[in-house]
């Protein structure tokens, strides 16, 4: 069992990162994530939200290691803690924690390092995914407005017009 960790800072409210990291995937930094599904997801006594996902990957090995198929031998489980920066509320602190098991081959080891590799590795594009989904919503958002902006001049003009 190997278990890997890390510790990013977001320049952003934990309300629009906690918004970004449930709207994730898909996205264009790691297509290998093909769907997600929500297990559970609830908020307890003391406002936190909890989150249970599984996510389905499409990893493109090659054919050998496809015909071996190490699927019923490996697991990961990640776990992400997002919390407000304790001197900056405008920022979040994301706690990723990762443990992985292989079971019944003699390369267990070295299979566990390789995976934790390749999730250090996917962790930056994790981090870039975030900041895409951010910068998505902010500029719906921005479009909303504009839009409800637009709304608004509309009956006002229409309602000047009649009026003369």
């Amino acid at each position: 069992m190997k278990i890997w960790t890390s510790e990013l800072l977001f320049d952003h409210p934990g309300e629009t990162v906690t918004t970004a990291a449930m709207q994730k995937y898909p996205n264009p930094m790691n297509p290998s994530v093909v769907g997600v599904d929500v297990l559970d997801r609830h908020t307890d006594p003391s406002g936190k939200l909890h989150s249970h996902r599984l996510l389905s990957t499409e990893w493109g090995l090659p054919s050998i290691m496809k015909s071996i198929s190490f699927t019923n031998m490996d697991s990961g489980d990640e776990r992400l803690i997002y919390k407000p920066h304790l001197q900056d509320p405008e920022k979040t602190i994301l706690t990723q924690e990762a443990i992985i098991s292989v079971q019944g081959v003699s390369l267990r080891s070295y299979l566990e390092g390789l995976m934790a590799t390749t999730i250090s590795s996917n962790a930056s594009k994790g981090r870039e995914a975030m900041e895409w989904v951010m910068h998505k919503l902010k500029a719906e958002i921005e479009e909303l407005a504009a839009s409800a902006r637009g709304n608004m001049r509309t009956p006002m003009a229409v309602a000047a017009f009649v009026e003369k």
